[in-house]
């Protein structure tokens, strides 16, 4: 195996967005960097399922038909 073909592995420290924080290692930075998330498990609705539901109202041609059913070709 060649030498130095790995980068760096050495600690950080990631801070959540509510403030808490754990160390990990990494190859981000330099050792001892601080990284800071912006989007994490705890707040993002793509982990937490979210609040928000989808209605459906049928499917694509329905509701196609739906919306421009009144031009239809003479």
């Amino acid at each position: 195996m060649k030498q130095d073909t790995h980068p760096d592995y050495h600690f950080i420290t990631v801070v959540m967005t509510d403030g808490t924080s754990y160390r990990t290692r990494s190859t981000y930075q330099k050792a001892d960097a601080t990284l800071n998330l912006d989007i994490d498990p705890k707040t993002h609705p793509a982990w937490t399922g979210g609040s928000q539901h989808l209605l459906d109202r049928g499917g694509r041609v329905s509701r196609f038909n739906a919306k421009f059913g009144g031009f239809t070709r003479k």
